[in-house]
């Protein structure tokens, strides 16, 4: 199969670029599942920009820098938040609504880190309603295939040609995808002019998340292989407050706008405690605040602590809440009278491959966007909504930059399709959910909030016994999504892993207790 663009994933990053390059060439969208399971649909709270005054370009540089721990591209801060009102204009030209108040100006909310009102939302549901503007745009699109229930198993580069490639990624260039067609098994060869991978983030490698059970790091595990660079994969970001509901997976995500709003963090006697920890109390940037809340409750012994917006009007609560309202009354939690119990858990990757600011990577004719990237705008911790609004920027980026190279790129002819069939290990294949959980209690237990040397060095032992079992076993069988799965868990695991060793300093999201602060 032949196509101009070869899109892997569906969330708004790969979305809001396939409807761009679709005015060039045609476009190719992949993805393992439905198209809405995606991070993009989990995200609540909303999407930044600069709207109104007082805000500036210049305070949410500054919010994003300062959350950021020093460690953010400042040409990729300055990028994101300039163009930012340009494409959410282009959301709004796709469909995507936003809350108004009653005089017809966006209503904006606050979150943790933000020192002004500049998050536009619907409702507690804005990921929901950007991913269902961006899919209604793209099924109706004719220069648009979209092959759902289709696993991107690896990156075709010269390796598959036979041909030497230095460990310079400079001189790799990607050609296309091997991907498992999951309804027949078949792997199929599909070449691309170029290969945008936007697959989201890997919280699945951690036992609590709030990331949907497709997120298992399968794009930065593919460019990883594929040698790509990647960084600042030590930074993984804990929210700080999600719904406490053991048995249930993901767990739901209470949104940090709920504390913009006016909730208040509280332990189980209903003491505040936020004020130990930062000036901004419960709305601090999340590294803190979901520390903080990691550290009473592991003072106290407890599984969790309250958020409170009880002393806000009902009918307000409910109107900006909804889907929050009717989740909790579910199991028995009327927020407009009762605290919310949450617990933190792993929630965004900072890191991942290294892209400019086109959003290319470090291997030619591969681009990467979302969470699958580290664009630099994040650096050790992500402010609030900052996310979603990165996705689309760098999706217009990558799409201006590809449509202008398209005449001079053509596919690549003389790779090998699929040959190894290998077979099918029935009491090794059904292992693979038992494997799948050791590597969530690894990284749980000893590459969680708060880490140590130790702790590091005791999850990669670990996790390399896994590796060598699972890398047998796929080298004997026939690829199935679930052992795919899992070997780009135990590889980004271990990028985690490395590059949090690698760092000697605690810094952001990455808290290691043998370098003080």
């Amino acid at each position: 199969m032949k196509t101009d663009f070869l899109v892997i994933g569906s969330g708004a990053a790969g979305l809001s670029f396939a409807l761009k390059a679709a005015e060039k060439g045609h476009v190719t969208i992949v993805t393992k599942g439905e198209m809405v399971e995606c991070n993009t649909n989990y995200a609540q709270g909303g999407i930044c920009s600069v709207t109104y005054e007082p805000d500036t370009f210049e305070k949410h540089i500054t919010d994003t820098l300062v959350c950021g721990a020093g460690k953010c591209d400042v040409k990729a801060v300055e990028l994101v938040v300039r163009r930012a009102p340009e494409l959410i204009q282009d959301l709004i030209a796709w469909g995507t609504r936003f809350n108004k108040t009653p005089d017809g100006r966006f209503e904006l909310n606050r979150e943790g880190g933000h020192t002004e009102h500049r998050i536009l939302h619907y409702e507690d549901l804005t990921g929901a309603e950007i991913e269902r503007a961006l899919i209604q745009s793209v099924k109706q699109h004719p220069n648009i295939t979209v092959l759902e229930h289709h696993f991107a198993v690896d990156l075709l580069t010269q390796h598959h040609l036979g041909e030497f490639v230095t460990r310079h990624t400079r001189n790799i260039t990607c050609f296309g995808a091997y991907v498992l067609n999951e309804k027949t098994g078949e792997i199929q060869t599909m070449l691309s002019r170029f290969t945008i991978v936007a697959t989201g983030g890997c919280g699945q490698i951690y036992s609590s998340t709030s990331n949907p059970h497709v997120a298992t790091g399968d794009g930065i595990a593919m460019c990883h292989r594929a040698k790509a660079i990647t960084e600042n994969m030590e930074f993984i970001q804990f929210h700080p407050t999600t719904l406490y509901n053991p048995g249930e997976t993901p767990n739901f995500l209470i949104t940090e706008a709920m504390r913009g709003f006016g909730a208040i963090l509280r332990l189980q006697n209903g003491e505040e405690f936020m004020d130990k920890y930062h000036p901004m109390k419960s709305l601090a940037p999340r590294d803190i605040t979901a520390r903080a809340i990691y550290r009473e409750m592991t003072r106290r012994g407890e599984d969790y602590v309250y958020l409170d917006v009880t002393h806000k009007p009902a009918e307000a609560i409910r109107d900006h809440f909804p889907n929050i309202y009717e989740k909790c009354l579910s199991i028995g939690v009327d927020i407009t009278k009762d605290w919310i119990p949450v617990t933190p858990a792993a929630h965004y990757s900072c890191g991942g491959v290294k892209v400019d600011l086109n959003g290319q990577s470090s291997i030619k004719r591969l681009y990467v966007l979302g969470e699958a990237s580290c664009t630099g705008l994040h650096g050790a911790n992500r402010l609030a909504s900052n996310s979603l609004i990165e996705a689309v920027v760098y999706g217009d980026q990558a799409a201006k930059h590809t449509m202008e190279r398209f005449e001079k790129v053509g596919f690549q002819e003389g790779i090998p399709d699929w040959d190894f069939e290998g077979t099918q290990h029935t009491e090794e294949m059904l292992m693979l959910i038992q494997s799948k959980r050791e590597v969530q209690s690894i990284m749980s237990n000893y590459v969680g909030i708060v880490r140590s040397n130790l702790s590091l060095k005791r999850a990669m032992h670990r996790l390399s016994i896994l590796f060598e079992e699972t890398e047998e076993l796929y080298n004997k069988t026939k690829p199935v999504r679930e052992l795919c799965e899992l070997r780009n868990m135990i590889a980004v695991a271990y990028l985690v892993i490395k590059q949090g060793r690698e760092l000697q300093e605690s810094v952001g999201c990455h808290y290691n207790t043998d370098y003080k602060r």
